[in-house]
Order: structure tokens, then C-alpha cells, then sequence
């Protein structure tokens, strides 16, 4: 396999990526912001952050999927920091994975947290790393 199909799969996986990583992020700090709202414990927001950073992990490991997910992630991330408002109302467009209770947008809570910004810019620098600081797994 040649240099460039290795980049266009990796391009094509850390796009793939970018849904599931968007959508747990927002289910993770929804679960989290609900545990702390009752006072209780959270497992649930907990595992699925985990498995959204267990997602970025991966990514991070190959440099081309790194940056077309993080990329868009970052993006978001920096929307929301600079216009509230906006990145709502990009947020209202996407579709929901489910109902919830409250009128927020799916993205809304993590996005207005950093957390896309916070794990957007992780991938990119992950991405950036020389060489030979990077896994085997990147080559």
C-alpha cells in the first residue's frame, strides 16, 4: 500500500470518526451535568467520555485521521468560544440522536464547555508530533 492510500484512509476514518466522537462527548457532559444536578453519581457520563477519549486515542496513533477529525472538531470548538449564538444554530441543524427533555441542540453543552476545542486541538497537535515521537502505528 503506498503513502497516499494510507492518507486517504486515514483521512477517510478520522471523518468517519467525527460523529460518533461529537455525539459521546455531548452525551458524556449531558450524563455528567444530570449527575450533578440530582446530586448523584454519573457512570454513565463517565463511560461514555471514556469512550470518546478511548476514539481519540486511536486517532491519535495515525496522523491523517487525526487531523480530519480533529480539524472539524477544533473548528466547533473555536465557533462556539467566539459566537455563542451561531454555534447554536449550526448545532440546532445537526440531527439529534435522540429526544432530549431540555430545548439544547446536540453539540450545545460540550461545545459551550471547550470540550471539542479541548479535544480538536489535542488530535491536531497529536498530528504535529515529529516522527519519531509518534506510535509505531503512525508510520
Amino acid at each position: 500500500m503506498t503513502g497516499e492510500v494510507r492518507v486517504l484512509i486515514g483521512v477517510g476514518v478520522g471523518l468517519a470518526a467525527v460523529p460518533p466522537v461529537y455525539y459521546l462527548t455531548e452525551a458524556g457532559a449531558r450524563a455528567l451535568r444530570a449527575g450533578q444536578a440530582a446530586f448523584a453519581p454519573a457512570p454513565a457520563g463517565v463511560g461514555l467520555l471514556a469512550a470518546a477519549a478511548l476514539i481519540v486515542a486511536v486517532l491519535a496513533a495515525w496522523p491523517a485521521a487525526a487531523l480530519a477529525c480533529g480539524v472539524p472538531l477544533a473548528v466547533a470548538g473555536v465557533l462556539f468560544a467566539l459566537d455563542l449564538r451561531a454555534a447554536i444554530g449550526l448545532a440546532g441543524a445537526l440531527p439529534g440522536l435522540w429526544e432530549p427533555p431540555w430545548a439544547e441542540p446536540p453539540g450545545t453543552l460540550a461545545g459551550a464547555t471547550g470540550l471539542y476545542a479541548y479535544t480538536g486541538a489535542l488530535l491536531v497537535f497529536s498530528a504535529l508530533l515529529p516522527r519519531r515521537l509518534r506510535s509505531i502505528l503512525g508510520r
